[in-house]
């Protein structure tokens, strides 16, 4: 019996992903999605777009592995807290490691040449195909004819004649693409990680500043309510409304000091 060739893909949910999974699917691969989770950035898309197309998804939380990227990450942040290179790296040097382990013939990803700045031109790309490991074993299906032939298209696992060459931050192609494959629900192109939103990436500096452990619980208060600096080692986390009173409440632990007028509705304010 011939050996089927499969794929392990990096998810994130969005149109993309979704299209090169369904290129490849298309020659008979088959494919599975990896979506990495961390305080920053969920697997909620994901799984609403890996059910639409009915590809099998795999979760793995990276935080512990992705935390001392805020501290130092050796290509630098975007314009916000976002170390994009560095943390695509690392996705993919984790995904090769279970690649390898559970036989999978190659991994691929939804990037397209050009699409993002900072971590989509062609010597980023080539950046993180060298720096990851697993160059020659990375297939990019959206922009695969404007890049190198990769292994597994050298070695006929991949017909290279069926791939894409999409570059640029256009989307008509794209969704001519996701037309033809009757994809009838897909995100909208903007980010989902909250490290390139300023207002969280704020926070995170101030916390960053007066604290050398920085616990899980902690980047997830910095979701909620507006904070305060009262001294180098107190700050103040106030609720705006119910929703942010309801999710303080649920992340306060033994030792917090949690304030609330009495008789009165008004907003919880939690001294962690």
């Amino acid at each position: 019996m011939e050996k089927r060739v499969k794929a392990l893909g990096l998810f994130s949910g969005g149109l993309d992903s979704m299209l090169a999974a369904l290129v490849l699917r298309e020659q008979g691969i088959e494919v599975t999605g990896l979506v990495w989770v961390t305080p920053f950035f969920g697997p909620g898309q994901a799984r609403r777009s890996a059910a639409q197309i009915d590809l099998p998804l795999r979760e793995e939380d990276l935080t512990d592995r992705f935390l001392p990227l805020l501290f130092n990450p050796p290509h630098g942040f975007g314009k916000c807290l976002n170390p994009c290179v560095d943390c695509h790296l690392l996705m993919l040097r984790e995904a090769g490691k279970i690649m390898e382990a559970e036989g999978y013939d190659f991994l691929f990803t939804g990037e397209v040449l050009g699409q993002r700045p900072f971590s989509q031109h062609r010597g980023a790309l080539n950046l993180i195909a060298r720096e990851s490991g697993y160059g020659d074993r990375l297939l990019r299906p959206l922009s695969a004819k404007l890049l190198p032939p990769t292994q597994p298209e050298r070695e006929g696992l991949v017909d290279r004649s069926r791939l894409l060459d999409l570059r640029g931050r256009g989307r008509k192609k794209q969704l001519e693409l996701a037309a033809r494959f009757g994809l009838t629900s897909f995100p909208s192109p903007a980010g989902g990680c909250l490290l390139t939103d300023p207002g969280y990436s704020r926070r995170l500096q101030d916390l960053l500043t007066h604290q050398s452990q920085i616990s899980r619980r902690d980047l997830e208060l910095l979701k909620y309510g507006r904070h305060f600096r009262l001294t180098p080692a107190v700050k103040a986390i106030v609720g705006r409304h119910q929703r942010d009173n309801e999710a303080i409440q649920s992340l306060t632990r033994p030792g917090d000091l949690l304030l609330k007028v009495t008789e009165y509705p008004g907003p919880l304010v939690l001294l962690p």
